[in-house]
């Protein structure tokens, strides 16, 4: 029989191997199983930090069973338009149910991704269609492969079993804040890559869908244009998941031509602000700090009548260029399984409202968007060089043209510019309000030091899919819009746990 118990604190000087024996006393006997259910970091108590644990033990081994899937009797043509966590997420899915998916990438498999990034970094040649954005993995590929939500989505604890089962670290399954580290994602993407073509999944890559075949009130094909060659073709399909991230404005465009019918939505636009990694983590756990993992922070600020909150921090990270289009600056945050670098950044966003850029008009917000990173392109210099400048200047309306003790670390170059010609008047006054509040709670967050780089503006769609109770477009069958490009999640395990949702759905129709 197996037991648990909660609420087991170590302190952070001591060994995991102190669980085992803990066990042991609790059972009178010595432990055949064991398993870690949960662990977090206490850290109210600065001069008291310790993990906190939830495990599971028994005398006698136990074996956990594999999952079993109901399989498909047909073989339907199903086509999944996008391959980030949405949209590998629903094929591992519907390979379990014994479908064989085609899986439609217009930019490329992360190897040759991966180097089209670096290329970008070093060269500032942009690849429209294969770049941070575009891609196999999609944007979370470069990001830190954060898996924490805020989401209580009853798919989530089978995202973390898929990217655990495809090589992600197995502290994963038990970790308060999850994360793979981008240098991890790059080996997780091949594996789940390999899985689905071993089971009769296929890929196409450097392919873009350009439109649709449409028969009365469905779905029934898609146009695919070669990125690489200009050649176009028609693929017939029973089902079409649309899982486009909430970068491909050129995608929801056509949409919109063929009658999918969408509504515009608010989002959030910023900047990445960095620190040293020491001083938040001396911050946040005082002397300790060495002994502990870089710290994190999450901070939300209501003293400006814009909400203005962190999002996607990166521990021991760095700031990396995050353009899809040419002309546009976009930044985003990214750090490793290890996330010991210097400095630590975070997106740091003021929430838009569709006032603020036309609420009549569809795609008001996305030319919005468009807007803000290309001034930040033409501040930067023109050459995707970023606009960056530090706190003490911003909060002063100051250009010294100097860094302090915190360097910059956006890979393709910074220009020390001005930030209030590149984003909103309202963001402005937003974010000069608010970092000072957030430094009531953790402290040194307004340090004249911090470095500000614009600008982040893909934090959201600023459009939504409409679907119906069946996960289908309200107005097309057989497409089924999914993930953050349908407005319908927010990062990558809610994005994923979304995929999952959506091959369950094909699954009760088709079965």
């Amino acid at each position: 029989m197996i037991k648990r118990l909660d609420n087991v604190k170590l302190p952070v000087a001591r060994s995991e191997s102190e669980l085992l024996k803990i066990a042991s006393r609790n059972l009178g006997a010595p432990v055949k199983y064991f398993k870690i259910l949960k662990k977090s970091l206490d850290a109210r108590d600065k001069s008291n930090i310790v993990w906190v644990y939830s495990i599971a033990f028994s005398k006698e081994e136990e074996s956990e069973s594999a999952p079993s899937f109901e399989r498909v009797r047909t073989n339907p043509r199903i086509a999944i338009v996008g391959s980030g966590p949405a949209g590998l997420m629903c094929a591992l899915r519907l390979i379990d149910h014994g479908f064989r998916p085609l899986i439609i990438e217009r930019g490329q498999p992360v190897e040759e991704r991966r180097a089209t990034c670096e290329k970008f970094y070093s060269t500032r040649i942009l690849d429209s269609e294969s770049n941070v954005q575009f891609g196999e993995g999609g944007a979370g590929t470069f990001s830190d492969g954060k898996l924490n939500t805020q989401t209580h989505d009853g798919f989530n604890r089978d995202v973390l079993k898929y990217f655990a089962q495809f090589g992600a670290p197995e502290e994963i399954l038990y970790l308060n804040k999850p994360h793979v580290g981008s240098d991890k994602l790059y080996d997780v993407l091949r594996n789940i890559r390999a899985h689905i073509t071993a089971n009769g999944g296929k890929f196409l890559f450097n392919a873009r869908v350009d439109g649709l075949e449409i028969s009365g009130d469905k779905l029934v094909g898609l146009n695919v244009t070669d990125t690489r060659g200009g050649s176009s073709k028609a693929i017939t399909c029973d089902a079409a998941v649309f899982a486009i991230g909430h970068s491909a404005r050129d995608t929801f465009e056509m949409l919109d031509k063929y009658g999918v019918q969408m509504e515009a939505r608010d989002f959030a636009v910023g900047v990445r602000i960095e620190h040293l990694a020491r001083d938040i983590s001396f911050a946040q756990y005082g002397k300790s700090y060495v002994t502990l993992p870089t710290a994190d922070y999450k901070l939300v600020s209501h003293a400006h009548e814009r909400t203005v909150f962190t999002f996607c921090m990166c521990p021991g990270g760095v700031v990396i260029p995050a353009a899809s289009e040419k002309g546009g600056v976009v930044v985003n945050g990214m750090s490793l399984y290890a996330r010991d670098g210097e400095n630590s950044n975070s997106a740091l966003m003021v929430q838009m409202r569709r006032s603020d850029f036309g609420s009549d008009d569809l795609f008001a917000g996305m030319r919005f968007q468009r807007d803000i990173e290309r001034r930040a392109f033409e501040e930067g210099g023109g050459n995707y060089r970023a606009p960056a400048i530090t706190f003490g200047d911003f909060s002063q309306d100051k250009l010294s043209g100097a860094f302090g003790e915190v360097k910059p670390t956006y890979a393709a170059g910074v220009t020390y510019a001005p930030l209030n010609g590149v984003l909103p008047k309202v963001a402005v006054e937003a974010l000069k309000v608010a970092i000072p509040d957030m430094d009531k709670r953790l402290k040194g967050f307004a340090s004249p030091h911090a470095v500000m780089t614009g600008v982040e503006t893909r934090f959201s769609s600023p459009v939504r899919i409409l679907r119906n109770s069946l996960l289908q477009s309200v107005l097309l069958q057989n497409l089924y819009p999914c993930g953050e490009g349908s407005g319908y999640s927010g990062g990558i395990t809610s994005s994923a746990a979304d995929g999952i949702r959506t091959a369950e759905a094909l699954f009760e129709r088709f079965k």
